[in-house]
């Protein structure tokens, strides 16, 4: 960890990088956005990663002119023009390098950031998901430029990332004010060939600078993985079981993970890895998307439970790897229905979980009811506190 030597106040170059096709496949179950742009596109899929830089830049101008902005700091936003920076920057004046491009590749976000290297920006803020912050990574190639990373894809395991865009404009403000110090974080990533062989596990891809905020930024994944906890997973299982058994007319909604996965195992059900599927009356709806979502949930008036996993490292109940879970999926399925699933190594150190829906408002709902439940062992609930974004 060194500290922010550089030059502070009107003279910091804030970099942007959009990559306006990540996270479209969200919502439709997809596991990634790499390469499927215009799948998702055609399928009804909306921007993602621009909107939430459109966020970011909102509060960060509403940073500015407020007391907190003590430096009176009055940086150049540097990008390129149009979906891949311009677009998004919420009508803040900006030096333009050049246009985006009609459709990007992860060329033109590698071209995008050498570019913003020669135009001598202090820091880079970017949109995205895991595989945007590889390609920036690449295109560094060893330069010590810091990222902040504001979260706009569907896969974000990376310590690069804000825990929300409004975060991202925090961290950013503190950045630029010398408050932070930098420091060396984790690019991971899924590993695809691995999944496609139906396991999930998370690879480290290489080590990019950022600053260093344990309140503001996610840290990178923790892959838990302990044999000795195979006993809790099987209590858990039976505790979902029970409630079956108890209730016939029960709607449980499966979240994505590992945890979830094995849990599934002991009741005989198979579970999609990074999906949400649904089991109802002895049947399984498998991987399902946004929109399958609702149709399930729209006119059921009966019980219903959504199982959701911490994201391990990170804390992420909701908002990393399950953006099917939209707003309306959410509102259908009721906060009271909601029930965290955690094991003591996911447990550890994890005094709270944090929730990043895509709306302000549904999030704010969420954190003024200030704890959710949280089951951790057969016939044993917990409730643990929702950490204010």
């Amino acid at each position: 960890m060194i500290e922010n030597e550089g030059v502070l106040g009107m003279d910091m170059r804030i970099g942007i990088v959009v990559n306006p096709d990540a996270g479209l496949g969200g919502r439709l179950g997809f596991k990634g956005s790499d390469g499927r742009a215009k799948e998702a596109r055609e399928a009804g899929a909306v921007d993602r990663a621009g909107p939430r830089m459109q966020q970011c830049i909102s509060k960060f101008k509403e940073l500015l002119a407020s007391s907190l902005n003590r430096m009176g700091v009055s940086p150049t936003i540097v990008a390129w023009s149009g979906r891949m920076g311009g677009d998004w920057l919420d009508g803040f004046e900006y030096e333009q390098r050049k246009a985006s491009p009609t459709e990007s590749t992860a060329q033109d976000t590698s071209h995008l950031v050498q570019d913003l290297l020669k135009a001598e920006v202090d820091v880079i803020l970017y949109a995205g998901g895991d595989g945007t912050t590889r390609d920036i990574v690449n295109a560094l190639d060893g330069n010590e430029t810091p990222l902040i990373g504001v979260p706009g894809g569907v896969k974000m395991h990376s310590g690069c990332f804000a825990t929300t865009p409004k975060a991202s404009a925090e961290v950013l403000l503190a950045f630029l004010q010398g408050d932070l110090m930098v420091a060396i974080t984790e690019v991971m990533d899924l590993d695809e060939e691995i999944y496609q062989r139906g396991e999930w596990k998370v690879r480290m891809y290489g080590e990019a600078w950022t600053p260093s905020s344990p309140r503001f930024m996610q840290g990178a994944k923790e892959q838990v993985e302990r044999a000795s906890e195979s006993d809790t997973i099987e209590g858990l299982a039976n505790h979902i079981g029970n409630l079956i058994d108890d209730e016939p007319e029960l709607m449980v909604i499966w979240g994505s993970g590992g945890t979830l996965r094995r849990m599934g195992e002991h009741l005989n059900v198979e579970l999609t890895l990074l999906g949400i599927d649904i089991q109802h009356k002895g049947t399984i709806y498998s991987d399902l998307n946004e929109q399958e979502l609702l149709r399930h949930l729209h006119g059921y008036e009966g019980p219903r439970l959504l199982l959701l996993s911490p994201m391990g490292g990170q804390g992420f109940l909701i908002g990393r790897g399950n953006l099917q879970l939209s707003p309306d999926v959410l509102r259908a399925i009721g906060f009271e229905s909601i029930l965290g699933v955690a094991t003591p190594s996911k447990l550890l150190g994890l005094s709270s979980v944090r929730i990043d829906t895509g709306d302000p408002s549904l999030d704010e709902e969420y954190q003024q009811r200030r704890f959710i439940k949280l089951l951790q062992g057969y016939r044993t609930t917990r409730v643990i506190r929702i950490l204010e974004s």
